[in-house]
């Protein structure tokens, strides 16, 4: 009898023990509402593990997308529990069916008991993207480690990197038509600038339900624009354009590296206040570099902080790509809205870049148009090669800076026009 009775606990313990492991979910798995797909978790550690490889064996973005794979990786393994918020799980009162924040209002003021269940380790670290802390962050550093020289030799790169936007706008024409809300179109669009931190700031203030979806797919079609571009430059130059050689460019004074930063501050954020976080921390990085009083300040920045905020931004990212939030009918449209926006935005470079070079007599390769999309540095050497591809004593890569980094600047300002009409 005692050997059947402990039999019997051996059993129900293995029991509960394989139904409290991840392995137990896998094989039993529950259809939640609007997701794709059955074992939806499995298929998002595929594709996690794909990302992982295209990062690691093909070198896309490796910086940022093993980052945000390992935490795709992460946050669908059953059970962990890494993105769970905090919940109330007891209140000695009876105040009745009242939110989680005005319960813990009343417990502060009135000293009522609360017992909490803490938060998971990624939840906490998503807050610096839900406030809106690590975009900012990354534009500091970015800002730390940007040329404007070439920007300021040539202010009509500013045309170019404008003319790239347009893909945002296009993308969210469409994107309304498929039925997205303005909010969400707006996050959408915004994958055409090839900026991945603006495009996680737009979507966590308009369309955080989105976030995985379009962070994937922004960096994503970022790492593939040395495999996008040139087919799309291909198609709208002409040989004779393509190996047109441009003049070197003026030699900018550091006097001028030093105002630039603090006249565009101040008119982007005059005429766009809600691009202020953006701008400024983007403007703020490049003075302290141009100042040359803070080198240490400024080697800490471009180093040690840009890989801190990526990690913590990339987790936390790859965090919101769960299968119930990933693994729907809108990850498909956006998917290939992104291509659409990106592409739309490397034509409409080219496009402008064409039409001045007309305007003066062949003196602009349309080429460096296509650098006008915020993918810096990667866009501008994509314009290098093929330059040199079609001209072997072309250089354009401080020509293709000048509309990189212009392209920067817009999709910041294109961000706070869609705050301002959205938010």
């Amino acid at each position: 009898m005692y050997g059947l009775l402990l039999n019997n606990v051996i059993v129900e313990t293995l029991k509960t023990f394989w139904q409290s492991t991840g392995f137990y979910d896998f094989f039993n798995p529950i259809m939640k509402p609007g997701v794709l797909l059955p074992f939806g978790n499995l298929i998002m550690i595929g594709i996690a593990c794909l990302l992982l490889y295209l990062a690691i064996a093909k070198e896309y973005e490796p910086y940022l997308l093993i980052s945000i794979a390992f935490g795709m990786l992460l946050v669908n393994l059953p059970l962990a529990g890494l993105m769970d918020a905090p919940v109330i799980k007891e209140i000695s009162t009876t105040l009745g069916a009242v939110d989680q924040g005005a319960l813990k209002f009343f417990a502060d003021k009135f000293n009522i008991n609360i017992q909490e269940t803490k938060g998971g380790l990624l939840y906490y670290l998503f807050q610096g993207i839900d406030l809106g802390v690590y975009p900012p962050l990354i534009f500091l550093c970015i800002g730390a480690g940007t040329d404007f020289g070439p920007l300021i030799a040539n202010p009509r790169s500013l045309l170019l990197g404008a003319a790239a936007q347009l893909g945002i706008f296009f993308t969210f024409i469409g994107a309304i038509f498929l039925g997205f809300t303005g909010p969400e179109a707006a996050s959408i669009g915004i994958i055409g600038g090839a900026d991945g931190p603006t495009a996680l700031y737009l979507t966590s203030k308009l369309a955080p339900q989105l976030l995985g979806s379009i962070a994937v797919a922004a960096y994503s079609y970022m790492a593939l624009v040395p495999m996008i571009q040139p087919p799309i430059i291909k198609a709208l130059t002409t040989e004779k354009e393509r190996v047109i050689k441009m003049e070197q460019l003026r030699e900018v004074s550091q006097t001028e590296k030093i105002i630039f930063p603090i006249v565009v501050t101040i008119f982007c954020c005059l005429l766009l206040p809600s691009a202020a976080s953006l701008i400024g921390m983007l403007m703020l990085g490049n003075l302290l570099k141009e100042s040359g009083r803070v080198p240490l300040l400024v080697k800490c920045i471009q180093d040690s902080l840009m890989y801190i905020v990526s990690i913590f931004l990339g987790v936390t990212v790859g965090a919101k790509a769960s299968a119930e939030h990933f693994l729907t009918p809108d990850t498909i449209k956006i998917i290939v809205l992104g291509l659409i926006a990106f592409s739309i935005g490397t034509a409409g470079g080219v496009i402008i870049g064409k039409i001045m070079c007309v305007l003066t007599h062949g003196k602009i390769n349309p080429m460096i148009g296509a650098a006008g999309v915020s993918a810096v540095p990667m866009a501008a050497r994509v314009v290098q090669k093929e330059g040199v591809k079609y001209n072997p004593t072309n250089f354009l890569l401080m020509h293709a800076m000048g509309p990189n980094v212009a392209g920067v600047i817009g999709s910041a300002v294109a961000a706070g026009m869609l705050l301002l009409f959205f938010q």
